[in-house]
């Protein structure tokens, strides 16, 4: 079994639509404010060369989704889907960030529900890779029911690998909640 990346997922909060080449200006308008970027494993991701690579990591993953806020059509940010294992059904989540004008809001944990979702569908766990240092993600992935499993450096497409922490929820544990 695959895992069909649909064209658009959508909620009362959000739409995301597959990340695609021409988004990249509109994205770095977002990604562009260092504030974002400061807990994250790449603290210069607000740099255009530096969001290139990350933007271009993206695009070769074939599971990265732009986010648009449903309440005004606004681009509100991005996430991927990734490393899809059918032996194990599980699948990850990660590389999300918003701008800072969705912080606190909801939108984060409306696409993450979206998300998992649409992916229990397909798999029995699902993986979130957190940097070890970003403090706001591992508490908003907490509140989805997610929980600290390991820890794990992780190479991300075109940088020094950094320190992670692995969060996972189980379908029967997601069901459980709604």
């Amino acid at each position: 079994m695959t895992i069909n990346i649909p064209h658009v997922l959508e909620n009362d909060k959000a739409i995301l639509y597959p990340l695609q080449e021409p988004d990249f200006e509109d994205l770095l308008a977002v990604a562009s404010d260092p504030l974002i970027w400061e807990q994250h494993p790449n603290k210069d991701r607000w740099k255009r060369e530096v969001f290139r690579t990350f933007f271009d990591g993206a695009l070769q993953s074939k599971g990265a989704f732009k986010i648009i806020d449903k309440a005004t059509g606004q681009l509100a940010g991005s996430t991927r889907i990734y490393d899809y294992n059918a032996q194990d059904s599980t699948i990850l989540i990660g590389y999300t960030f918003f701008g800072r004008a969705y912080w606190g809001k909801g939108l984060n944990l409306s696409v993450k529900a979206l998300l998992l979702d649409y992916l229990f569908g397909f798999v029995k766990q699902v993986y979130f890779h957190i940097g070890a240092v970003n403090v706001r993600s591992q508490i908003a992935i907490g509140r989805l029911g997610a929980t600290k499993v390991a820890e794990q450096e992780v190479a991300y497409f075109g940088e020094a690998p950094k320190l992670n922490y692995v969060y996972c929820i189980s379908k029967q544990d997601w069901q459980g909640q709604v």
